[in-house]
């Protein structure tokens, strides 16, 4: 139920973010959900693509450093309070949200947000257990 997500270390100036996606162009890599944090000297940036190896290839050959992370994809009820169904249920069960952002779709009634947890497998094991639906990696990358 886990999808990988690769994390791109980037300076923090004009033009590194065209860059990455440059050589992921060129790769013919598919972006399908992406977060950047940054500081005022470099940033990270959370990507969920269509092929990681293919990407993490690309990335390091042209010099970046690139890291692979477990995330969980999960639907969440495009109406209001349906993030906070989900966000009161980890808080509940001490289950610590790391980070999170959106997945973009262009079809569907639900929402996708990507998870990063302290806890994976209890996150997962206890979302399920509230009907909530966990996304499968291996369909994550194809949406």
């Amino acid at each position: 139920m886990r999808a990988e997500q690769i994390s791109i270390f980037v300076e923090n100036k004009a033009g590194r973010l065209a860059e990455v996606t440059s050589i992921l162009a060129e790769a013919d890599v598919n972006i399908r959900a992406l977060a950047i944090a940054d500081t005022s000297d470099f940033g990270v940036l959370r990507l969920i693509v269509n092929d990681n190896q293919r990407a993490v290839e690309a990335l390091r050959n042209r010099g970046f450093t690139v890291g692979k992370t477990d995330v969980v994809a999960v639907e969440v009820e495009d109406r209001p309070g349906g993030l906070y169904r989900i966000l009161d249920l980890l808080y509940k069960a001490e289950i610590n949200v790391e980070y999170m952002y959106a997945f973009v779709t262009q079809s569907g009634s639900n929402a996708i947000m990507i998870f990063r947890f302290d806890n994976i497998d209890e996150a997962v094991k206890l979302l399920k257990e509230n009907n909530v639906t966990v996304i499968d990696g291996s369909e994550v990358y194809t949406l």
